[in-house]
């Protein structure tokens, strides 16, 4: 593993090989100048590193300085990032659920998306190599673990919470694509429902753009069909924002749902 310095204060970066993926993983990891509570602190990995681990260590480091205002406490950033190079394929197959068979909507015929349905792999490195190593690294309160994701790294987000709600107390997807596969998330959701639920299942954030389109319409559907008396689930809208602004218009919000008691619902 080899580590390698950050020009964010605070930061570190590494690399990590992952023997479930068989792929290098750039990691960032950002640690409050604030010292750690007695349980450790709360942690946040965000999915797609390389483009939001900036924007996310940014809330942190700056408005956790005045908690008592903004409700943005001191927090772990871990980025999970792939490389430039490969990213937009690599994402198609990390974010991605297996399945027997894969629909495509029209505007995505005659594309290639490479290999996809590696999520469950992807899952087990995050939980059997990252996590175990950023815990043993660092004071995490692993009672406070959130995962955020964009666009497709919301569709993982929403996967993992309907398939494997304990690893993460808090779910935060922002313009999830939701549309994947036929929309196979809602079958997820209505299966997940029709569990018995966990004592405490995990909260959900969902959110997207107001010049998202059809995305808008898919999250609020989301939100409605998961949100309840049980599950803690807010949703939002940002104002004016596209698929590609969305993200810094919305992450404080979204932090603030993650580290909140009693969220209110959207």
């Amino acid at each position: 593993m080899k580590h390698f310095p950050v020009a964010l204060a605070g930061c570190e970066k590494f690399d990590w090989e992952s023997d479930y993926t068989g792929y290098s993983y750039e990691i960032f990891v950002s640690r409050p100048v604030q010292p750690p509570p007695e349980d450790g602190y709360p942690i946040i990995y965000v999915l797609d590193g390389l483009s939001y681990f900036q924007y996310a260590h940014n809330v942190i480091a700056l408005q956790s300085k005045n908690a008592l205002k903004t409700q943005i406490v001191p927090a772990l950033i871990v980025g999970i990032g792939h490389a430039e190079k490969d990213m937009k394929s690599r994402r198609f197959y990390d974010f991605t659920a297996p399945a027997e068979k894969y629909v495509y909507p029209e505007r995505l015929q005659g594309r290639t998306l490479g290999v996809h349905g590696g999520g469950e792999n992807f899952h087990r490195f995050i939980e059997e190599e990252l996590k175990p190593y950023i815990e043993s690294a660092y004071p995490v309160d692993q009672k406070r673990q959130t995962l955020f994701g964009h666009s497709l790294g919301g569709y993982f987000a929403l996967w993992a919470m309907l398939t494997k709600p304990a690893s993460f107390q808090a779910y935060l997807a922002c313009s999830p694509s939701i549309w994947w596969n036929g929309y196979e998330l809602t079958r997820y959701a209505s299966h997940y429902l029709q569990k018995e639920l966990a004592s405490k299942p995990p909260k959900l954030f969902l959110a997207a753009g107001e010049k998202e389109g059809f995305m808008v319409e898919d999250a609020i559907k989301m939100a409605n069909t998961l949100g309840g008396d049980y599950i803690s689930c807010e949703w939002y809208i940002a104002p004016e924002e596209n698929h590609a602004s969305v993200v810094p218009a919305i992450i404080s919000r979204a932090f603030r749902f993650a580290f909140s008691e009693n969220p209110a619902e959207g």
